[in-house]
């Protein structure tokens, strides 16, 4: 049965809330969990920590007078409910409307979004921005981050705190504490908090007034009435708080409360009735587990290393357990996932980081000197990198200029899974390299002949198909797109063009490229990422001085928003007509 909108027709703005009864609010948490369940399962999204918040943002919105006072969401995938609220609810009551919105808080969409967010960790240190600059101008609004408290293990939530606590004016922290992550929580901060819960806040013990903060603790995170009254208590207070308020993921749907890891982010269709999810067979994150786990059976120092994704990589929970020690969840710290992965290769342990290429860029510095300037063997596997189209948050076309120009890296980009179990085999075993290696994208592809290649020897390309004219050399999950450029230069221009699987990101076999010389007019790049600063470049530097041309292909250097994947290829020029069409013009 479709569900009226009896208090949400009412509620176009904050202020619309200001009017309603307690028992009113109660209907609209209703009504906006029914439209949250209705276009996710269409849609997919977030659905676990968007029912969780349901309560708690229809009382902030209540108590507070945004947008003159400031809300910040951390990693904002919880701020469905906030639309609600905010003028934006016919993205979710209006089939029409679905996509109308992005997942995250976006400021181009109204004026109670402070920041594009979609990594986690960041929402303390943006509102103690924002309350340093209302200090600063004499301002009086109150500043509220809203931070989940599987957020708390990323390491700039403890740099926000520490500076947070000492701000010396209004800034209120509301943890939302459901005892999750996407996975379960891990380390040693979440035992103090249980013991906060367990003691309904009383506990001497209490990291939050360790570093100063004045704290408060709601234990019933569901109640309008009782959210209301403590953020009425703790607003326009003129000192740093803390709220810590208990709440349950998936909240409202009994599956999601049962089942929270996997009702984080869910595919459309999920909630139809009958609906069972079904396994797609062998994919790299299946193929990386039972790798490991055959390691494991080695009785290798191997340790596979998850920062709160281990869905993405294979690291199923029956795979977890198994593992036993050979697996550690570091929290959504990818900083000291990396630095940790180092010490473990130090010491001889074979480290196995796998990480999502949307979050390598928060690991720069580790990368470069906790890891590759101590040449310390770690193995490193970047999944879904790759031009798609995500929210401009959560893009993976960024990873190839960030990993290949960093000194002492090796960046391999696999084609097949032949060739990936290789890399990995040569990986785990050498003890020369950090390596990388870039998980194809484009699902398994099996060439049915095992990989002989010895990987010790560096950036040595493999010489596919030989021809003549054009040299086509396709990077990774783009090899593929190169030999139908290849069929479509032979059946359009009759040229027989060379074909080129690189394999290595990260360095040039000049002895090849020297030899293309002699009967190559053109080399084409193709790469699945950015241009700037990416593989197709080091190949036309090599040649800028020749009479070689080079056409590059790959994505522009620009944050791109939930643009279909077809609109960026046809932009881009990455169909095997357009390029035969480019090569064509250029010879």
């Amino acid at each position: 049965m479709e569900q009226t909108l009896e208090i949400l027709d009412k509620v176009n703005s904050p202020e619309d809330l200001k009017t309603l009864s307690l028992s009113d609010m109660d209907k609209l948490a209703e009504e906006i969990r029914h439209y949250i369940l209705k276009k996710v399962n269409t849609t997919g999204g977030h659905l676990g920590p968007n029912l969780g918040m349901v309560e708690a943002t229809i009382a902030l919105h209540y108590v507070f007078n945004s947008p003159v006072d400031k809300i910040v969401f951390d990693v904002s995938h919880q701020c469905y409910p906030h639309k609600f609220l905010t003028g934006r609810k016919e993205g979710f009551t209006n089939p029409d409307k679905y996509y109308t919105y992005t997942g995250y808080t976006a400021p181009e969409e109204s004026a109670h979004d402070w920041f594009k967010v979609g990594h986690t960790a960041t929402s303390v240190s943006l509102a103690c921005g924002l309350a340093k600059a209302r200090d600063l101008r004499g301002g009086k609004e109150n500043i509220i981050a809203v931070i989940g408290d599987g957020s708390l293990s990323g390491g700039e939530a403890y740099e926000g705190l520490n500076n947070a606590s000492v701000l010396g004016s209004n800034i209120i922290i509301v943890i939302n504490d459901n005892d999750m992550s996407i996975a379960e929580n891990h380390g040693g901060l979440y035992q103090n908090l249980k013991l906060l819960r367990e003691t309904k806040g009383q506990a001497e013990c209490n990291f939050f007034k360790s570093l100063g903060f004045d704290y408060y603790y709601i234990d019933e995170g569901h109640d309008i009435e009782k959210l209301v009254s403590l953020f009425q208590r703790v607003k326009d207070l003129n000192h740093p708080v803390v709220v810590h308020m208990h709440t349950i993921k998936g909240k409202g749907l009994d599956v999601a409360e049962h089942n929270k890891e996997h009702y984080h982010w869910i595919l459309p269709g999920e909630l139809d009735a009958g609906y069972v999810p079904v396994s797609n067979g062998e994919d790299y994150g299946s193929i990386t587990a039972s790798f490991i786990e055959s390691k494991i059976k080695e009785d290798l120092p191997v340790i596979a290393i998850s920062p709160a994704t281990p869905g993405v990589s294979g690291f199923s929970p029956e795979f977890r357990k198994r593992a036993g020690m050979h697996y550690t969840d570091v929290g959504i710290a990818e900083e000291h996932a990396v630095a940790f992965a180092s010490g473990i290769a130090k010491n001889g342990g074979k480290p196995i980081l796998a990480m999502m290429s949307s979050f390598v860029q928060r690991t720069y510095d580790q990368l470069s000197q906790d890891l590759a300037l101590n040449s310390n063997p770690a193995t490193l596997l970047i999944f879904w990198g790759g031009i798609s189209g995500a929210d401009a948050t959560h893009l993976t076309s960024f990873d190839i200029p960030l990993i290949s120009n960093i000194p002492n890296m090796v960046y391999l980009a696999p084609t097949c899974k032949e060739e990936y179990l290789k890399m990995l085999e040569w990986s785990v075993e050498q003890k020369e390299h950090p390596v990388a290696i870039r998980v194809p994208s484009n699902g398994v592809i099996s060439r049915g002949i095992e990989d002989n290649t010895d990987y010790s020897i560096l950036n040595k390309y493999k010489l596919e198909e030989e021809g003549s004219d054009v040299a086509v050399i396709g990077l990774g999950s783009f090899f593929e797109l190169g030999r139908k450029v290849k069929s479509a230069l032979k059946e359009k221009l009759g040229i027989n063009a060379t074909l080129i699987n690189p394999r290595f990101i990260t360095g040039l076999d000049e002895e090849l490229l020297n030899s293309l010389r002699k009967n190559h007019r053109l080399v084409v790049t193709l790469e699945d990422g950015v241009l700037d600063g990416g593989f197709g470049e080091k190949i036309a530097r090599f040649y800028g001085s020749s009479d070689t041309k080079v056409l590059t292909y790959g994505a522009k250097k620009e944050f791109t928003d939930r643009v279909p994947l077809q609109d960026l290829y046809e932009r881009y020029h990455l169909t095997p007509e357009l390029i035969a069409d480019d090569i064509n013009a250029c010879i």
